[in-house]
């Protein structure tokens, strides 16, 4: 429990930087985009806010409700935000929190001491972004409300409804359908969220209940990292019996970290920052593998494990099979980020914490289980002969180059004549037939071709050595051109677009899942980057009366257009190969009429699980899996894919 008197929470804590003026104006500046993951966006940030109640120590349980009006309703049971007034606006508090930008009580350092969401500002930008948003606030004995309309209007000053021994603070919000795309919330994607929320902070409970289709899951914790790396582990082999943890606090941050290591070569090493997912690293999870590293060659030394003679383990010999969380708690003056959007820490105290913390917790830990030492450092000696022979197998493979075989090869790809690579975009495409027609129809000056045939072996269950042994790999890392896995640098990347086209039906999705393991195992910088896209070609051709033709991407659109009762001529096309090259290139290639799906990494718990799940044994699992996510038909305006 947190200490009252260092960590006070009144209403001297709330303090004014600006007004609210241009949320509506441009949404895209705090949320990200007006789409379904910026809707997402305004629940993370309610969310996040009971969080930072219960990193405060005050909050025990958090209820989420998606409710059969489109509402969310999210409520907690911290202390409940200060009702009293405010003595610089002359308001009530809650009107000021839930009205005025960057009015909060993570400014002025007394409300909270470490905290994620947007550092103040989260619940009056989903107040301006909605068409209704209503509060209720238990606290000093009493139950208080508020309420806004759309853009944040204040609707209802706040009262007192009556009394309470409770505490907590209730949100409910309409998202504006004049603002968002969709403003239809997934329960799979919220739950996800939510469930990695709870493995961050042990003991929390969390529920979510929806309304539409009487759902309900609850997540609670009592042993959280841990039991978060044995949830990416799932069903794989484990080298170590049982997670390691280490905690410790340096430089006034709190770093807490849980490892594994599995009898497998992918890596997976999430890291998050006062509850904030940090996709693209930073400096905690360089210093916890640097300290990592530190440990392991110490070790490796003392025990003649490593001769005198032979190099030192890097980075890329202990990371295969390595499982890892690492949490880090860091006030509020520390707190870095680079970029706005908060996918890599910043914090340079970071670095050193992680690096100690993790440096003291391994020694420790590999002096106290010696075999298990002794397996581990051999496990990164044979990822070390591994690398080294997918390094001849790469250099064979340029060397090759003039050769007939790789000539071959290298000949399937119809290269983009232009230099500019950012504006090149490579197309992947199903078939030598669909290949041929995309040769044809795309624009050559900046549209570069590759037909592969039939299914792209499975990264999720290939080394890398026997990967660079397949023809259709290879073509691959050869046509992008920037070098695979720990090699890999988009800078050298020869296309601002990598797109993936392949029929319309359960193959095309098939194959789709293939090349997406593949990038996102060995080229997730490609991801990261937002340059990996899924083309999306039509379901119809439509022809009337007078020849004039129509094409139609969902099913929903040809409905529409038969009950106009017109008489119409349909072809319903199976597949690319079907397409003449200006009929491919006009509904799926030209840039000004096409369809391209984003392929981004929201959830990092989501991805690994999604991966490891359609790609590997367990034909169960997948089966599930597919029948909870999978449709077989667009949605409209569609404009990202989350995996």
């Amino acid at each position: 429990m947190a200490d009252d008197k260092n960590l006070s929470y009144t209403e001297d804590s709330i303090q004014v930087l600006e007004g609210l003026d241009a949320v509506r104006k441009r949404p895209g500046m705090y949320i990200g985009s007006t789409d379904a993951k910026g809707l997402h966006h305004l629940v993370w940030e309610i969310v996040d806010n009971s969080i930072d109640e219960a990193l405060a120590g005050y909050c025990t349980h958090i209820n989420v409700i998606l409710g059969a009006d489109g509402s969310v309703t999210v409520k907690d049971d911290g202390r409940g935000v200060p009702i009293g007034l405010h003595k610089t606006m002359n308001k009530s508090t809650p009107e000021v929190i839930f009205s005025i930008l960057h009015a909060g009580g993570k400014f002025g350092g007394s409300g909270y001491k470490t905290s994620g969401g947007l550092h103040g500002v989260g619940s009056s930008v989903v107040n301006a972004l909605s068409r209704k948003f209503n509060v209720t606030i238990n606290r000093d004995g009493v139950v208080s409300e508020i309420k806004f309309a759309k853009g944040g209007q204040l609707t209802q000053p706040l009262k007192q409804k009556g009394t309470t021994k409770l505490t907590g603070t209730t949100v409910q919000f309409w998202p504006d359908d004049t603002i968002f795309s969709t403003t239809k919330f997934s329960f799979s994607v919220i739950s996800e969220r939510l469930k990695e929320s709870a493995f961050l902070n042990s003991g929390l409970k969390i529920t979510l209940v929806d309304e539409r289709n009487d759902k309900h899951v609850e997540y609670k914790y009592d042993d959280g990292l841990v039991e978060f790396v044995k949830e990416l582990q799932g069903d794989q082999k484990a080298v170590i019996a049982a997670p390691i943890v280490f905690k410790g606090s340096a430089n006034a941050i709190e770093s807490e970290i849980a490892m594994t290591y599995i009898d497998d070569f992918s890596e997976s090493v999430l890291g998050f920052a006062n509850n904030v997912k940090t996709v693209d690293g930073g400096t905690h999870i360089t210093g916890f593998k640097s300290g990592l590293l530190k440990a392991l060659n110490e070790y490796a030394r003392k025990n003649n494990l490593l001769k005198e003679r032979d190099k030192k383990l890097d980075a890329n010999d202990v990371k295969e099979g390595l499982i890892a969380i690492v949490s880090v708690k860091i006030p509020e003056d520390l707190i870095q980020y680079e970029g706005q959007t908060k996918g890599k820490l910043g914090t340079s105290e970071a670095k050193a914490a992680c690096e100690e913390v993790t440096e003291q917790g391994f020694a420790f830990w590999l002096l106290e289980n010696k075999q298990l030492a002794i397996t581990i450092v051999e496990k990164a000696l044979l990822a070390r002969r591994a690398r080294e022979e997918a390094r001849k197998a790469r250099a064979a493979v340029r060397e090759q180059k003039k050769g007939s075989k790789v000539k071959n090869m290298l000949g399937k790809l119809t290269p983009a004549q232009g230099r500019d690579k950012f504006k090149n975009e490579l197309f992947l495409v199903e078939g030598n037939s669909a290949g041929g027609s995309a040769k044809s129809g795309r624009d050559r000056k900046f549209q570069a071709i590759l037909p592969l045939r039939g299914k792209v072996i499975n990264a999720e269950k290939t080394k890398l050595i026997d990967l660079l042994k397949n023809e259709e790999i290879v073509s691959i890392i050869n046509s992008i051109g920037a070098g695979i896995g720990a090699d890999f640098d988009i800078d050298d990347s020869n296309y601002g677009k990598v797109i993936i086209m392949t029929d319309a039906d359960t193959d095309g999705a098939h194959i789709q899942t293939l090349l997406l393991t593949f990038f996102y195992r060995y080229m997730k910088e490609l991801i990261i980057n937002k340059r990996v896209y899924i083309a999306l070609p039509p379901l119809f051709k439509v022809t009337n009366s007078k020849k004039e033709v129509q094409y139609l991407w969902l099913e929903d659109e040809l409905k529409q257009l038969l009950k106009q009762g017109k008489k119409v001529e349909i072809q319903r096309y199976k597949g690319l190969g079907e397409m003449n090259a200006d009929q491919l290139w006009s509904t799926t290639m030209d840039p000004d009429l096409r369809k391209l799906i984003l392929v981004t990494i929201e959830d990092a718990l989501a991805a690994e699980n999604s991966f490891r799940i359609l790609m590997g044994d367990d034909s169960e699992k997948r089966k599930e899996w597919i029948e909870e996510n999978v449709k077989f038909t667009l949605e409209e305006n569609t404009e990202f894919m989350d995996i």
